[in-house]
């Protein structure tokens, strides 16, 4: 069912030749932007048409009325509500080891900076409503943006057919749980705009959405497209495309084990990525196997044998695992496995995943929901050079610079000189005349 990729034998560069999706959110972003200078200029009618357009639903009111919030509490499955509740508890312990301190450091007698760690003000968090629902995306948005001190908190989700035009009852469900009261039935890029630049969210337009500073959740392509657009009217994460993991395996890992979590992934989209690097061709076709039995047994087996047959997915064979830890790297995948002997010494090597998952005990769906790490990670190679939301994404360090006016005069002439050298004389002037008759 996988492709398959020989990368035994040579010292090609893994980058160019490991399956990736193609998405190209630049046309995406021309298709979107005059949807979003129409909920600019013109708030409420612009969403509600745009909700009518693409989500077959055209709610009178965009928020959710609090009570509404708090029944979907009351009528949550307790069963979900249990799993929801330990979602929030392990992850609560986990973010709240994240919070950074202020640190004051003396420069020199009479001069400090201290470092203070602000929380952003108010922050839009996107929770998806496509294929499926996501209450655990609540709860991996929220969790670290209260962790961090942020004061208000505002949830956007897709507005449901099946829900009377509001979203997801468990996704309602969650917000209540989290304590979270401010939440509007609005997706896709109608709902980034709305956030970025504030609009009416009733037919009277006396009720608003006030702009937000940060929107952060993972959406389709056209909510990457519009936070693409918007970057720089509001800070945003990252912009997300479709889930992937890799899976670095050896001759040790059980191919039911593999499989089925090459298709966990597989499940969520018909663009997911499911990379198997593996030395061993022996489980490559062990693997194939399992897929062939898994596959046509699965709720979604349409979705996920277009996601495994994808040019995005397949397994890549490697001569060892030296060779597959380039590899790896090179691909940078939202989710690692590493199911080979000593998984942790491996996974100690990795310098780029979103989060690595260490063992045959710790596949990509416990840190979907209940691990206690994050699940909103870097996709398409991004974890070379970013991370996945936690307490920092939402917080911005702010030097507090002090100096007393002994500690300014002796650092004065070397000011000056700097100003100087880069002919910004008044830079030199604005501590020169703070000394009235010294020299240089």
């Amino acid at each position: 069912m996988l492709n398959r990729i020989d990368l035994r034998g040579g010292a090609r560069d893994p980058r160019r030749l490991l399956p990736r999706a193609q998405l190209d959110v630049s046309v995406a972003v021309e298709r979107i932007r005059p949807l979003v200078e129409a909920v600019r200029e013109h708030g409420y009618p612009a969403i509600r048409e745009a909700s009518e357009r693409f989500d077959g639903v055209s709610p009178e009111r965009l928020r959710v009325p609090v009570e509404v919030i708090r029944a979907a509490e009351d009528t949550l499955d307790p069963q979900v509500r249990a799993a929801l509740l330990e979602s929030i508890t392990r992850a609560r312990k986990v973010h709240a080891d994240q919070r950074r301190v202020d640190h004051t450091t003396q420069v020199v007698p009479g001069g400090t900076v201290t470092e203070r760690w602000v929380p952003v003000d108010r922050v839009g968090l996107y929770v998806p409503g496509g294929l499926a629902m996501y209450p655990s995306t609540v709860v991996m948005n929220v969790v670290p943006a209260q962790a961090a001190g942020v004061r208000s908190l505002v949830v956007v989700s897709p507005p449901q057919k099946d829900n009377g035009g509001l979203p997801d009852q468990r996704v309602l469900a969650a917000c209540a749980l989290l304590g979270v009261d401010e939440v509007y039935a609005v997706g896709g890029a109608q709902a980034v705009a709305m956030l970025a630049y504030g609009a009416t969210v009733d037919p009277e337009g006396a009720e608003r959405c006030e702009p937000v500073d940060m929107i952060t959740g993972p959406g389709n392509i056209w909510v990457t497209a519009a936070k693409r657009l918007l970057r720089g009217v509001v800070g945003i994460d990252a912009e997300a495309g479709p889930t992937e993991i890799a899976i670095l395996a050896d001759d040790t890992a059980d191919p039911a084990h593999v499989a089925a979590d090459l298709i966990s992934q597989a499940e969520h989209d018909p663009l997911a990525a499911s990379v198997l690097v593996t030395p061993s061709v022996a489980l490559a076709d062990a693997v194939d196997a399992e897929l062939a039995r898994q596959v046509p047994a699965a709720k979604h087996a349409e979705r996920i044998g277009t996601a495994l047959r994808g040019e995005q997915s397949g397994v890549v064979l490697v001569d060892d695992l030296e060779a597959g830890l380039r590899v790896v790297d090179a691909y940078a995948a939202e989710h690692l496995e590493i199911q080979t002997v000593d998984a942790r010494e491996w996974a100690l090597r990795v310098r780029n995943a979103g989060a690595i998952f260490v063992g045959a005990w710790s596949p990509v769906s416990l840190g979907d929901y209940c691990a206690g790490s994050n699940h909103v990670l870097p996709t398409g190679g991004c974890a070379r050079h970013s991370s996945g939301l936690s307490v920092q994404s939402f917080l911005r360090g702010v030097h507090l610079v002090e100096y007393t006016r002994d500690a300014l005069r002796e650092v004065a002439p070397h000011v000056v000189t700097l100003s100087g050298v880069e002919d910004l004389p008044a830079h030199g002037q604005a501590v020169s005349v703070r000394f009235p008759g010294a020299t240089s």
